[in-house]
């Protein structure tokens, strides 16, 4: 074996090998040796949990297979990153370090402040590749779509066939053992229903949806019944990087136009296959859109978009019966139904449609009147797919403190009634309603008596009362929330968060019209007119639950 330097490729939220470019360009200078290192930095985030470790660890012995089988090695260290470089220095005086870019949270943010510096310090040769669509120090959004979709246009890295002796001159050193949840100290997973991480499981998921699942994507993505199929469940392979998002949007490309080409040769397609492709491939871009926003300003991690709603929730969510609510809703005890079963649901399986964690995320922020930090940590644990970018800059959106999106305030009755109207997404997972009469499923409280002994659901007793009134609830959030909108101060801080964030072009950005939203629902003119205002204040189950405007939102491809 030749006597040679190795090219490192480090490992972060890319855990694949197909279309993955510094891999490919390493290889083409030299032999491999992969590297991955579990940061006790990371393992000990708020947002970290142990689901999320399970799902590195598939993708990595996936990782290290693909490596190994064609004479790479993938090394696996514990520790802190540059110590770990160091390490590797040390033995094979390595040159250049290969990487993606990433956006993460302020722990790996700052991590590769650290990493650059060391790099810097020592000669190393750090080559950084995109890939998503955000764009490192941007200075304007204008022009942001056309170069999200030039970089979508760009062909997809082959797997390099050879690794050189990558695996041979890794010998000098142990490859390291997969670091389980127990030894992290983060206990036994208990999220039975999560997905399996790997690149094989990601591709798997891609050809169910776009080969048939997709087809009622559009009409059924909405309802946490129905969207348990219909939506791409592609999320935690994107966030983890199983999966490119370049891999995901040509793979819909193509299959739209097979589609055509099948409708020119006079063979019947479902019409709903065009829809549906069109609706993901909008959510594609809403991907980057959002994550863009905290690669650009990465404080919002922890500070509103808009300063002008600082100190509007902190002071009550300190106090007692803030802490109370935030337990009850932890817990998917609010006495709301469809809450709770939202919440029990991804805490069994990692996973949500959009449009349901939105709501989960609004009646924290409005009904419970809850800042949106101290609720982010808790969904991202408990997602497996959380992404920074999208998820804070989500948290922000639903709880109205971006200053420039609409305010949107749902009815947890309404989207029992609207997303599951026979009851049987929120009796798998509330079982004490299992008995309740779908009559009063959505609004148990209002249940007699008599029929709560029947039920064997007393309200107080085997299922909670409604932690807050609704309607009261949602009056005072609109006002308070309406105060702090119709102030100049207000009006400023929105036109600088639209300059430094806003979509610059409606359905390529981020943003839609009502009038293309209204299409995508095939709402008629007549029913369009008769159809609530979201500004509305209706002391009815849609109280600020608008049937246009409550979704599908950016983002709702991540679920």
């Amino acid at each position: 074996m030749p006597d040679t330097v190795p090219e490192i490729v480090w490992f972060k939220r890319d855990l694949r090998v197909a279309d993955h470019w510094p891999l490919l360009e390493a290889a083409r200078r030299g032999p491999v040796v992969g590297l991955y290192v579990y940061e006790p930095e990371i393992l000990e985030a708020p947002e970290f949990e142990a689901s999320h470790l399970v799902f590195i660890n598939e993708s990595l012995r996936e990782v290290r297979e693909a490596l190994r089988q064609r004479g790479g090695e993938l090394l696996i260290r514990r520790g802190e990153m540059v110590s770990a470089l160091a390490e590797l220095r040390s033995i094979f005086a390595f040159v250049r370090l290969w990487s993606h870019e990433e956006t993460g949270n302020m722990v790996t943010f700052r991590r590769d402040q650290r990493v650059a510096r060391w790099c810097r310090a020592t000669g190393i040769e750090w080559q950084e590749f995109r890939q998503d669509g955000v764009i490192r120090r941007l200075r304007s959004r204008d022009g942001w779509a056309a170069a999200w979709e030039q970089t979508m246009r760009l062909p997809c890295g082959q797997v390099p066939e050879c690794f050189g002796f990558g695996r041979g001159l890794a010998g000098r050193m142990e490859p390291g053992d997969f670091l389980s949840p127990e030894e992290a100290g983060l206990g036994a997973s208990s999220k039975p229903e999560a997905q399996r991480g790997g690149e094989t499981a990601a591709g798997a998921t891609l050809q169910s949806f776009l080969s048939g699942r997709a087809v009622n994507y559009r009409k059924e993505m909405s309802s946490p019944l129905t969207g348990w199929t219909a939506c791409s469940r592609l999320s935690p392979y994107l966030a983890w990087g199983c999966l490119s998002l370049r891999t995901v949007a040509q793979a819909t490309r193509q299959r739209r136009e097979n589609l055509e080409e099948e409708r020119a040769h006079g063979l019947s397609v479902d019409r709903r296959w065009f829809g549906s492709l069109t609706s993901f491939e909008a959510r594609l871009r809403w991907h980057c859109h959002f994550m863009q926003k905290l690669e650009t300003e990465p404080g919002i991690e922890f500070q509103n978009f808009s300063s002008v709603y600082d100190g509007l929730r902190e002071e009550f969510t300190e106090s007692a019966e803030g802490r109370r609510r935030l337990e009850a809703w932890m817990e998917g005890r609010t006495g709301y139904p469809m809450i709770d079963a939202c919440m029990r649901s991804v805490r069994a399986t990692g996973w949500l449609n959009f449009r349901m964690r939105a709501m989960l995320v609004s009646f924290a922020s409005y009904h419970l009147w809850l800042h949106w930090r101290p609720t982010a940590v808790w969904l991202a644990r408990h997602f497996l797919d959380f992404e920074p970018g999208i998820h804070f800059s989500q948290f922000q959106m639903q709880s109205g403190t971006t200053g420039i999106n609409t305010v949107r305030i749902y009815s947890p009755a309404k989207q029992l009634l609207d997303q599951d109207p026979q009851g049987v997404f929120v009796r798998r997972w509330v079982p004490e309603l299992e008995a309740v009469p779908t009559v009063f499923l959505a609004q148990p409280e209002k249940m007699p008596s008599e029929a709560q002994r029947r039920s064997g659901c007393r309200l107080g007793f085997e299922y909670p009362v409604p932690i807050v009134d609704h309607a009261l609830a949602c009056r005072e959030a609109k006002a308070k929330i309406g105060e702090v909108r119709r102030r100049e101060e207000a009006r400023a801080e929105a036109r600088r968060v639209y300059v430094t964030h806003g979509s610059r072009k409606r359905g390529a950005g981020g943003g839609r019209s009502i009038r293309s939203e209204w299409r995508e629902r095939g709402l008629s003119a007549a029913k369009r007119k008769a159809a609530p205002s979201e500004s509305s204040c209706q002391l009815e189950l849609d109280l600020f639950d608008s049937r246009l405007r409550d979704g599908p939102f950016p983002g709702e491809m991540t679920a």
